[in-house]
């Protein structure tokens, strides 16, 4: 008698060795600008000496290590258990400049951040599961148009790393740094046409690879980083002084952390739709368990704010890759960075343009998500046209028109700013008075938002691609 076997799900599979670590790494190269931007920004900011930006950057590497071993592996009700990189979230970036602009002695800027961090963190994981019952409010025609504002608010950015790392350089913009972003593309869009299997699968990393080398012969692959950087190093518990509570800081920062929390709900109905794992609210409240513990515990590391890195999802989408350890192997090789300044300073010897070329085929990958899940949304209703139109031309503002919310406070524009939070605001609201108020609504619009998904589909087996 034959016993019959469970097929293992595709993000709980565990892949040969090689392709793991390499996978991991991948990921790793697709988020390591935005892991390391914050803190260069906020120590600038405080005037730390190169040494100390050294150490902050590292730890802010370890923590984000920290955190996606939370969010992909799990401890009792914490953490997502999906594919999910966690790093320090750029939203902070501007309240934090803004503690170190307001405090007198800069070396009180980091024990206040972190202070404010801390708060807004444990107050985070007490909400997590209040806020993860709003994910019925989010069927296809809203989670479509958050993936895409996604997508579409990230396209900026690896735009601005095609052009250089200096925009204040006379050099930025240059031929020859759009020259090596384009050729990057190029690169992974022949790798990714022209071979097969696991070649295909690492195309990106491949491509970031040759890419750096390409740059060699122009000047533009600079290996300082790896001769002066220090072969062991441990984020000292903090390094720069004990917390300290101040109640504007914390304010700022629990904005901030509401802003992390919705567009980390975003980003996981995106990843569950990718993975074909659906993410209902017991898994949202998990992964926001997981993105908020992650933040109160990473100060005490020298650590900032964590949230999802939606560039890694556009990775998934991509390579098909779908396996959550090969995402915890991507912490790992976090963690052994932030221990080893030697082995992240191999990571920033990719030059930037060459990162802006890889980034336009991931981030554009997840703007495509968004698309083919609109298409099952039902955009043949008027409703859902409307909703689309108006919240995708709502998060698009930040983009296109930066200066327009100037005059707002400086707190309102922590939310505002995000394209992303206010699009999927606009969203749920207009769904809401369209699908959900009123006697006169299609019940197939206010189910839940992975059933709505499935019936909308039609007749497409599960499974089916």
């Amino acid at each position: 008698m034959s016993v019959s076997t469970v097929p293992v799900h595709p993000v709980d599979e565990k892949l040969p060795a090689l392709k793991m670590a390499t996978s991991g790494l991948q990921h790793v190269a697709a988020m390591y600008a935005g892991v390391v931007a914050p803190p260069l920004i906020v120590g600038a900011a405080i005037g730390l000496t190169g040494t100390e930006l050294t150490f902050l950057t590292g730890a802010c590497l370890f923590t984000a290590g920290l955190a996606t071993f939370l969010q992909t592996l799990g401890i009792w009700r914490i953490g997502a258990r999906l594919p999910f990189v966690n790093g320090v979230t750029f939203a902070g970036v501007a309240p934090m400049t803004a503690v170190v602009a307001s405090t007198e002695d800069k070396s009180d800027a980091l024990p206040i951040i972190f202070g404010a961090v801390m708060v807004a963190g444990l107050l985070g994981f007490l909400a997590a599961p209040f806020f993860s019952k709003a994910v019925r409010f989010f069927p296809p025609v809203v989670t479509g148009t958050v993936i895409t504002l996604i997508g579409v608010s990230l396209l900026p950015v690896a735009f601005g790393w095609a052009q250089g790392p200096d925009p204040a350089a006379a050099d930025y913009g240059s031929t020859t740094f759009l020259g090596l972003a384009a050729a990057t593309l190029v690169i992974v869009l022949l790798l990714r046409r022209f071979t097969r299997g696991f070649v295909k699968q690492i195309a990106v990393l491949l491509g970031l690879v040759v890419g750096t080398l390409v740059a060699i012969p122009f000047g533009v692959t600079d290996f300082g980083p790896v001769a002066d950087a220090d072969l062991v190093g441990f984020p000292t518990p903090f390094h720069f002084g004990a917390p300290q509570f101040q109640l504007a800081a914390i304010l700022s920062l629990c904005v901030v952390m509401v802003v992390s929390m919705t567009e980390s709900t975003a980003d996981m109905l995106a990843l569950g739709e990718i993975v074909e794992r659906p993410a209902d609210e017991r898994t949202i409240a998990a992964g926001l368990r997981a993105d908020t513990l992650g933040s109160a515990v990473s100060p005490f590391f020298n650590g900032f704010m964590c949230s999802a890195f939606a560039q890694n999802i556009g990775l998934v989408a991509m390579t098909r890759i779908r396996s959550r350890y090969v995402v915890a192997t991507g912490g790992a090789f976090l963690v052994l960075m932030g221990l080893c300044p030697m082995a992240a300073s191999l990571i920033a010897v990719v030059p930037r343009p060459v990162l802006g070329g890889a980034g336009v085929v991931l981030f554009g990958s997840v703007a495509a998500s968004g698309i083919q899940t609109l298409v099952r949304a039902g955009l043949d209703r008027d409703n859902n046209v409307l909703i689309v139109a108006v919240s995708l031309a709502v998060g698009i503002i930040p983009i296109t028109a930066p200066e327009f919310y100037h005059a707002f406070p400086e707190t309102a524009r922590i939310v505002l700013d995000s394209g992303i939070s206010t699009g999927c605001v606009a969203a749920v609201l207009l769904n809401l008075v369209f699908n959900h108020l009123g006697r006169d609504r299609d019940a197939q619009d206010v189910t839940h938002p992975m059933e709505a998904g499935e019936e909308i589909a039609g007749a497409r087996p599960a499974g089916a691609h």
